[in-house]
């Protein structure tokens, strides 16, 4: 093999090396209730390419090419939910390409942003995912806490406590394998002798494969610790 060949071969490799890096996950900042009429403000930084993968409050950044790619900003009024209706992408920032190249209601509730920055350095892109009511999955109303419930009976926070358990949940999940993780519902138990548990179902993606569990937390409602999960496949 030649010197010439060597070469080309080793920056086909090089090339190569952000596509087999892991995506950078984050979660997104959840402020007030949308209610069925969502918004997901998205920004990150890029040198070269990249892509976005949003599903539920959990968000994918996979650098392509150049330096790897960051996290600016992920906020959202409520997670993208499985089948959002009216769905529209906004490009808001950015000084190279942005476009959506898959829409969640026909990608199992997952948009894909591509980013191409073509200028030398790094970049700034901002985007906006919005959507009214719901296709299906979760209720375009969430359903009301059960009475006692808000506060939870020892005076930590229910939606506070219902946080921490899902965080849990993805952290079980993702030690299994499941690097993507949507969930459905999570409430609190009103069943008689359940008033500190936290229930809910949830979706786990691996590849192509989408897997559907049901969780249970059992939470301190005085401060606030998970004592335990549990999670079980539908």
């Amino acid at each position: 093999m030649n010197k010439q060949v060597i070469m080309s071969v080793a920056f086909l490799f090089a090339l190569m090396q952000p596509l087999l890096a892991a995506p950078i996950s984050r979660r997104a900042m959840i402020t007030g209730g949308g209610r069925g009429s969502g918004k997901c403000t998205i920004e990150v930084n890029v040198d070269g390419a990249a892509e976005v993968e949003i599903s539920g409050d959990m968000g994918f950044l996979r650098t392509l090419s150049g330096q790897t790619a960051a996290w600016r900003r992920f906020q959202c009024n409520e997670p993208l939910p499985p089948n959002p209706g009216d769905f529209r992408f906004v490009g808001i920032g950015g000084r190279g390409g942005i476009r959506l190249i898959r829409d969640p209601r026909s990608n199992r509730g997952s948009a894909v942003i591509h980013i191409e920055d073509r200028k030398g350095g790094r970049g700034d892109y901002t985007f906006d995912l919005q959507w009214r009511g719901f296709g299906g999955g979760w209720p375009a109303v969430p359903p009301p806490f059960p009475p006692g419930h808000y506060p939870g009976p020892g005076g930590f926070p229910v939606p506070r406590a219902i946080q921490l358990c899902q965080d849990a949940v993805t952290d079980r999940l993702n030690r299994e394998g499941y690097p993507y993780v949507t969930f459905e519902r999570t409430i609190p138990d009103n069943n008689p002798g359940r008033n500190d548990w936290v229930v809910g179902a949830v979706n786990g993606k691996r590849g192509f494969e989408i897997t559907r569990f049901s969780f249970s937390c059992s939470v301190d409602f005085g401060s606030g610790r998970v004592r335990s999960v549990d999670v079980r496949r539908r």
